[in-house]
């Protein structure tokens, strides 16, 4: 299987994640207005398990290190393959609960509260369980990304001035911190069934990057039959869906849900594969910094800042230089 074996490639990998994370979500918006997010989800997650599927077959059983996917699936102890699962059931819970808050209480609110939590609190748990790196110069990047998450926070609410929907607020609030605290502990059960400190030759039992993604798909989509079939029939914002509206989709709209999945799917497998030389806490902490990527994507792409006042271009200036420089004390904290 491939292993990466410098610190230089790890950061290049978390980059990757970064993108990735900060990405799909614009695979969304192409499927179209009328295509319901509890529908889109499905595509997601099945396009999540497939991609999980090709990477370990290709890249997780192709060269001389390590253990190849499938007989690597085959050893797996039973605990790791059980901690793994439910680091993927409180994925999915918190993912559905932040797309919940941010209909709820406004994306200017949720969104930087819910993935800020999340950001902090991962930092930390996950530096707890593998400790790796400064954690002086680490926590001080993670304080920056965090400003920079805030900063966009406050700008999208200007922008969105007197759209909240005040009845539902302290709702969307609620479930932004419920989804923030759960989502920082999902990539804790998925390390703590790895061999963080040799992907080259792992301990007997534990589990490789690649075989961890796949389980961790599977435990993603078996919970997706509970929690997104009720999302459906008691849905936060909007009528209940029936099934059988999935299956009006066109081709193209199911694909580009897929799409969505492969493509989280590989900045998460990439976050595992570069977290056994930078460490787990570094590989989430660069991760995390994704709704910063979502930003450019919706400042430049989408254009949805066009026409705002001097102020909230002076935040989003200042959102992209905390972030930089969030970035850069996050990878120095790991090369020390």
């Amino acid at each position: 299987m491939f292993v990466v074996n410098s610190y230089a490639l790890a950061v290049i990998f978390c980059f990757v994640t970064m993108l990735c994370w900060g990405s799909w979500g614009n695979t969304q918006k192409l499927a179209g207005k009328t295509w319901r997010y509890e529908l889109f989800y499905w595509d997601y997650v099945i396009g999540m398990v497939l991609f999980s599927l090709l990477i370990g077959l290709t890249m997780g059983s192709f060269g001389s290190e390590g253990r190849p996917f499938l007989e690597d699936l085959a050893q797996a102890d039973p605990k790791g393959i059980g901690s793994v699962i439910l680091g993927g059931v409180i994925f999915n819970a918190s993912n559905i609960l932040l797309s919940a808050s941010v209909s709820l209480a406004g994306l200017a609110v949720a969104f930087p509260l819910g993935v800020g939590l999340a950001l902090v609190i991962g930092v930390i748990v996950n530096y707890i369980g593998a400790p790796k790196g400064d954690p002086v110069i680490l926590f001080l990047g993670v304080a920056l990304i965090v400003a920079a998450i805030v900063c966009n926070g406050i700008a999208s609410g200007k922008m969105n001035a007197g759209r909240e929907r005040g009845a539902d607020n302290r709702k969307g609030i609620l479930l932004a911190v419920l989804a923030g605290v759960l989502m920082a502990f999902f990539y804790r059960f998925v390390a703590a069934a790895m061999d963080l400190d040799n992907f080259s030759d792992p301990t007997v039992g534990m589990l490789t990057p690649y075989s961890a993604i796949f389980i961790f798909s599977i435990g993603v989509l078996l919970s997706n039959f509970v929690f997104n079939t009720y999302v459906m029939k008691r849905p936060f914002v909007g009528m209940p869906v029936a099934y059988k509206e999935y299956f009006k989709g066109t081709t193209p709209t199911h694909l580009v849900g897929m799409l969505g999945g492969a493509v989280w799917c590989l900045g998460t497998a990439f976050s595992y594969i570069a977290a056994g030389k930078a460490g787990a806490a570094i590989s989430y902490a660069l991760g995390q910094g994704a709704p910063l990527i979502a930003a450019v994507w919706g400042v430049f792409i989408w254009k949805e800042f066009k026409g705002a006042g001097r102020s909230v271009g002076y935040l989003l200036a200042a959102m992209f230089a905390l972030f930089i420089a969030g970035l850069g004390f996050i990878i120095a904290a790991g090369g020390n």
